[in-house]
């Protein structure tokens, strides 16, 4: 069965979650945020709290160190610095689980890692070994190399497909440094081609084929909870 997930916790200091509280009444999992490209200690284990009080899974969300470029910038990394920034992060919101006696569900890597990650075999393999030490999945790119090294280690993969951003002619992501919002139509048409043709449309006409067992929807998308709402009743409507 498709879940929805969405990306969370992703702010600092003063604690401002936007469209997080809303959203939990509509997904199945939660992405949160570990503090390297956004989030902090007390947002960690506010949204792990949110989550948890709305009956939603949580899995960590880590990110490259770059708060200024919300970890959307590439950087070259060793798959040993990947290893290790994953871990760390990671450590962190499986602390907060802990003190909440809940369990991680997941790791899905953020922006610029997630991308890279998707190109580069030694990056998903550093990646997917901290979840096997975990025992959770991983969440990526169907048919990419995150895939490929989930299957290799033995690990669940969970592909994912995203309605608020584009894909280019080669399945990849096409991610911008501001989030906009996404009309609504666009939204629903991608969730009925995904869900029921099985099928995505590159931001340059061609078709493509996709794997969907997870849908995401970024809340820093401006309009992130109405395009969530359309999305679970597509969802509901495929499946009856």
């Amino acid at each position: 069965m498709v879940s929805l997930n969405s990306d969370m916790g992703e702010s600092l200091g003063i604690h401002s979650f936007g469209n997080d509280e809303e959203l939990v009444g509509l997904i199945d999992t939660v992405n949160v945020a570990c503090g390297f490209h956004a989030g902090d200690p007390s947002g960690i284990r506010e949204t792990v709290q949110l989550a948890l009080a709305g009956g939603v899974t949580v899995g960590a969300h880590p990110g490259l160190p770059d708060l200024v470029g919300f970890g959307r910038r590439e950087m070259t990394l060793f798959p040993e610095e990947t290893e290790d920034i994953v871990r760390y992060q990671v450590g962190a919101v499986a602390a907060f689980l802990k003190a909440e006696g809940a369990p991680l569900d997941h790791i899905k890597t953020h922006g610029a890692l997630y991308g890279m990650s998707s190109r580069q075999p030694q990056l998903a393999e550093a990646i997917t070994r901290v979840a096997a030490d975990y025992e959770v999945p991983v969440f990526g790119i169907g048919a990419s190399e995150h895939e490929k090294a989930a299957r290799k280690l033995g690990i669940p993969f969970v592909a994912e497909f995203y309605v608020d951003l584009g894909y280019d002619a080669d399945g990849g992501l096409i991610v911008a440094r501001r989030p906009r919002a996404t009309p609504v139509d666009e939204a629903t048409e991608r969730a009925q081609q995904a869900l029921i043709h099985g099928v995505a449309t590159a931001v340059t006409g061609e078709p493509f084929p996709i794997q969907v067992d997870s849908i995401c929807v970024h809340s820093d998308t401006p309009n992130a909870v109405e395009i969530a709402r359309t999305v679970r009743q597509v969802m509901s409507e495929v499946t009856a």
